[in-house]
């Protein structure tokens, strides 16, 4: 395996790659080309044997080019560096397209378990201690395979997965080897980031870790902060952060040693990380001038203006110093947040809309308000004149502020008559 001779089996758990994402509109690939050459680098320095990766590899079912790509060059990598590899798909994944030429490609090291008809036959490895049975399990939509599974009552993750495992755990019983399950699931207990996408089936997404009992380690998918549901069931989460909520997660992949009686030790191994996120907040020439935010020139910048008029340009000006800002947003003052009646009441259609203008551009010209009265004459006509005394005036009076104005934004009076 991998040319040299295997002691104990040393394993890196990963997952959710999603292999061309982008970030608020920005291409990351060159950010993931640089993440894969990483995870291959730590195979290197760390002896790894086998890189299992928990689904989700790329970020949408049919991938672009550059996407696959980036994909053959990273595990060319991993492989170069002397691991074998054990993919299984995501939710964002397609089975049939991530398992294509799985038998060809097993022969150069790289297995792939895409279908539910392969749950139950592992990719077996040895070390100096014996066999061990690496099993991938997709994620599995429920209505997609209740069948396969001769599941007939209405079906959940719980039943599906829980129909799975039961494959597996009888395989494994009969061969008596170590056992690795590699799933894309939402177990119970896991905390989510808000930035992968919702699995759930009847308002239910989640999966027991019972489920996984008996496992010598349990290599999760699908949430993108690494965490502990158990002691040798985890999350390694994704390699990179995909969100700005993810910040603050320890990005990195679990390392995990097994000897003849499973697992002896597992430890993450934090990865550096390609770009940094910053959420800043304060007003635009705060921003632009003050050396408090010097260290995040670099980092991909989310910013929440706090000038009490909406700055010019702000995105503009803001890459001047953030090259990497990716999303801006004007923060109201809180003397400004009045509700739609109070910042419309005694205001003509026509001053309405240049104040519209004014709020997203700045005020309009002489010439622009001529155009706005214009465009509303041809909206709603001519804006409707109540003679004094005219004989004709229906159930209601019309006040002096009413005499000349369109009807485009009216409101309701404050007081009905009984």
């Amino acid at each position: 395996m991998a040319n040299r001779t295997v002691v104990n089996m040393r394993i890196l758990h990963t997952s959710d790659w999603h292999l061309g994402r982008t970030f608020h509109g920005v291409e990351l690939l060159s950010d993931q080309r640089r993440m894969l050459a990483d995870i291959a680098a730590i195979v290197a320095a760390k002896s790894v044997d086998v890189v299992v990766v928990a689904g989700d590899v790329y970020d949408r079912s049919v991938p672009s080019a550059d996407a696959v790509s980036v994909y053959d060059a990273g595990l060319g990598d991993i492989a170069a560096a002397g691991a074998q590899i054990v993919v299984t798909s995501g939710n964002h994944d397609s089975p049939t397209r991530l398992g294509a030429a799985s038998a060809f490609a097993a022969a150069g090291g790289l297995h792939l378990r895409t279908s539910v008809a392969a749950i139950d036959t592992p990719v077996v490895l040895d070390d100096e201690f014996g066999p061990v049975a690496f099993y991938g399990i997709p994620y599995l939509e429920p209505d997609a395979v209740a069948k396969a599974f001769d599941i007939h009552a209405p079906c959940s993750h719980q039943g599906v997965l829980g129909a799975a495992m039961e494959r597996v755990r009888a395989d494994a019983t009969i061969r008596g080897a170590r056992t690795v399950v590699a799933a894309h699931a939402f177990v119970s207990g896991a905390v989510s980031t808000g930035s992968e996408r919702s699995i759930s089936v009847g308002g239910v997404e989640t999966v027991a870790a019972e489920t996984f009992s008996g496992i010598d380690y349990v290599a999760l998918g699908h949430l993108h902060s690494p965490q502990e549901i158990a002691p040798a069931v985890r999350y390694s989460g994704s390699p990179m952060p995909y969100s700005f909520g993810e910040n603050s997660h320890r990005k990195g992949v679990w390392i995990v040693d097994l000897d003849a009686d499973g697992v002896t030790d597992i430890r993450l191994h934090e990865l550096s990380g390609v770009r940094g996120l910053s959420s800043l907040r304060g007003t635009l020439d705060e921003l632009l001038g003050d050396e408090k935010y010097a260290d995040a020139r670099e980092h991909y910048i989310e910013a929440t203006l706090t000038d009490t008029i909406r700055p010019l340009d702000a995105m503009r000006r803001l890459r001047e110093r953030f090259p990497y800002a990716v999303h801006v947003h004007w923060e109201r003052p809180e003397a400004l947040r009045l509700d739609y009646r109070s910042r419309i009441r005694g205001r003509t259609d026509a001053e309405i809309i240049a104040a519209f203008v004014g709020d997203v551009r700045d005020e309009p010209s002489a010439a622009e308000r001529d155009l706005i009265e214009r465009a509303l004459r041809e909206v709603v006509g001519e804006p409707e004149v109540v003679e004094a005394g005219a004989a004709d005036v229906e159930a209601r009076e019309v006040s002096e502020a009413d005499q000349g104005q369109w009807a485009l934004f009216a409101l309701e009076t404050d007081s009905k008559s009984a």
